[in-house]
């Protein structure tokens, strides 16, 4: 159902789903930047309408809700292991409709490939997703290319109007606390857009003679292996564990699951001081395969949802769009 509601409302509707979720969204953390004066937008909680970020993509993705970066999974004495407790309250999360997308990736890793992760799901059986509009592209987004433009798998859609919030509800608990208002209902439908400034051609023919292309030795050169451009990126799932030890007892501690990127030393050592994909242009190679061939081979549809996030984040200003654009080219080389 659509509705057209005073946004003061809509706060009020906030206030009290917050007694049951933590609601999160992107929004202007001040000075928190690269440098001292400049702001980053990134998932935090709020409380009100005029806290979520509308007009601008944030820098980070929702995915640290729902995996956190880093997440206690149980602990432990020489006698017992504890499973940590789940959090006490749900989520709402407000996101855009490539993020909303990405959750389905997220979900085909962790609950559909293979045993489902309890902790993951947990998460995710408890949160609840509301679709922001985008009324134009932003800058590096290839969305369109990728078909993750648009989505119908929200739980309410949302658009910020003068003083007004306009709502798609697909979900009952709030159809049930706007119908508490009396508001008529009002056709809503959801802003997409058709055209990005950025385009992605990826080759038909893409196989893995690609990589043995020259054109990864660039790369090599170019990237430092900082990993930002997995940390942003809405679909990255890699983790490590670590084991922490308490000072009071040595045996006792817990078990984290932390964040971890294919583009970071360390990620393939083995024992015996064996290292795979050692430079940086096959770490690089082995990320845009992932992303827009074997993922897609494997599950029917591509990894990547064309945020541009990677592109936006990278110091050394490699471009994911312009790796992607050059496949075709190293297809012709190898063949």
């Amino acid at each position: 159902m659509g509705y057209k509601i005073i946004t003061e409302t809509a706060n009020s509707l906030l206030s009290t789903l917050s007694k049951e979720y933590l609601i999160y969204a992107p929004k202007v953390f001040k000075g928190d930047g690269c440098f001292s004066d400049t702001d980053t937008i990134r998932y935090g909680e709020v409380s009100t309408i005029d806290e979520i970020v509308f007009d601008r993509k944030s820098d980070y993705s929702f995915k640290e809700i729902l995996m956190p970066i880093n997440e206690t999974l149980f602990y432990f004495t020489e006698d017992e292991v504890k499973v940590s407790a789940s959090p006490k309250k749900g989520a709402i999360v407000f996101l855009r409709s490539c993020d909303l997308n990405a959750l389905k990736r997220l979900d085909q890793i962790y609950l559909n490939n293979g045993p489902e992760d309890f902790y993951y799901k947990r998460l995710r059986e408890n949160t609840k997703f509301i679709l922001m509009g985008c009324s134009k592209t932003f800058d590096n987004c290839f969305c369109v290319d990728m078909k993750t433009n648009t989505t119908n798998d929200y739980d309410a859609y949302i658009k910020v109007q003068d003083d007004f919030t306009l709502i798609d509800c697909k979900w009952d608990k709030l159809e049930e606390l706007i119908n508490q208002e009396k508001f008529k209902e009002e056709a809503v439908t959801p802003e997409f857009v058709n055209d990005n400034k950025v385009n992605v051609k990826i080759p038909d023919n893409l196989d893995t003679k690609v990589f043995k292309s020259k054109m990864w030795d660039e790369y090599t050169s170019r990237c430092i292996g900082c990993g930002r451009c997995n940390f942003v990126c809405p679909t990255c799932t890699c983790f490590t564990m670590q084991d922490i030890f308490y000072k009071d007892n040595g045996k006792a501690g817990e078990r984290r699951r932390v964040w971890a990127s294919c583009q970071v030393d360390g990620y393939t050592d083995m024992a015996g001081g064996i290292t795979f994909r050692k430079p940086q242009g096959e770490r690089m190679r082995f990320k845009v395969m992932h992303k827009v061939y074997d993922y897609k081979k494997r599950f029917g549809y591509h990894m990547c949802v064309g945020c541009g996030r990677c592109d936006d984040v990278c110091p050394e200003y490699i471009s994911f769009s312009n790796c992607i654009n050059k496949l075709e080219n190293a297809v012709k080389e190898v063949e």
